[in-house]
């Protein structure tokens, strides 16, 4: 793809692009268009020595759609619209440490997700993503053929309820998460979606809100899903991002998992992150 107003360097072969020449507070509307273009491309992309504001975040993420307000995660005061993603020094748990979909477990799942570093360690923090894309058409043939009729259970309650994870794991998670009576249980999503964008087909379900195939057991669907997790974590699926002060990220939740690594003990890591809403899947 040419682009006329952007620079757009791949990261990898599985995913990811980052694009400079822009400051997002003042995209042109070609700019944006082609910005557009490069994230349904890429499912990923990022962008260095971004100076926003809350304000000119939060209009940036409106340009996309509306603003899916995350019920668990604290909020930037002043701001209900960006959460905070933050380890403190002494918090040993970070948010986000596993492969995941951001809002998986909603009727309408989130579109996007726009993350900010506001304050990153000299080392480590990077995050990792992986295409469901690429992971849905390394698939043999047969397999995907059972896989595009199948729905799947999601959750969050076993991760953001009363029982669960991070109430009773004890992970490090003061002040961070919470309103577990904003759970709303059990969602069913196609286990394939194809992306209205481009058209493509994805994976769509991840290691941290899929329970079950539906009308399947858990004992039944854990092997297969258990298979799916390890082959769309293969590492030519993947890119990984070294976080700066004021870089960003916009990752498209249809197409893509991320996991933030866990490797900065004893130093702090803030990042504002914005849900851009979606729709159903099917």
């Amino acid at each position: 793809m040419t682009y006329e107003t952007i620079e757009v360097r791949r990261l990898t072969g599985g995913c990811g692009a980052e694009i400079s020449g822009v400051d997002l507070a003042n995209l042109s509307n070609r700019q944006w268009q082609e910005v557009r273009d490069a994230f349904v491309a890429h499912g990923v992309v990022f962008f260095r020595n971004q100076t926003l504001s809350p304000e000119q975040h939060i209009a940036f993420a409106r340009r996309w759609g509306p603003i899916d307000i995350n019920r668990f995660f604290t909020p930037v005061e002043g701001y209900p619209e960006i959460a905070e993603v933050r380890k403190e020094k002494e918090q040993k748990n970070n948010i986000g440490g596993g492969w995941h979909t951001d809002h998986s477990y909603d009727v309408a799942p989130a579109m996007g997700s726009i993350l900010l570093a506001r304050e990153v360690p000299e080392e480590g923090g990077d995050t990792l993503f992986a295409s469901m894309y690429a992971a849905y058409e390394a698939l043999s043939e047969g397999l995907r053929r059972t896989l595009d009729g199948l729905r799947a259970i999601h959750s969050d309650e076993h991760v953001f309820g009363a029982k669960g994870y991070h109430k009773t794991t004890g992970a490090d998670t003061t002040g961070r998460i919470g309103n577990a009576q904003a759970v709303r249980g059990e969602v069913s999503h196609p286990v394939v979606i194809t992306h209205p964008e481009s058209g493509r087909k994805a994976l769509y379900v991840n290691p941290a809100f899929t329970l079950r195939f539906e009308g399947w057991s858990e004992a039944d669907s854990k092997p297969l899903l258990e298979h799916l997790y390890r082959h769309a974590a293969r590492p030519e699926f993947t890119c990984r991002f070294r976080w700066t002060s004021g870089a960003l990220a916009f990752w498209d939740n249809r197409a893509t998992w991320h996991y933030a690594a866990n490797d900065y003990h004893g130093e702090r890591r803030l990042m504002h992150r914005i849900t851009v809403a979606g729709c159903t899947l099917g």
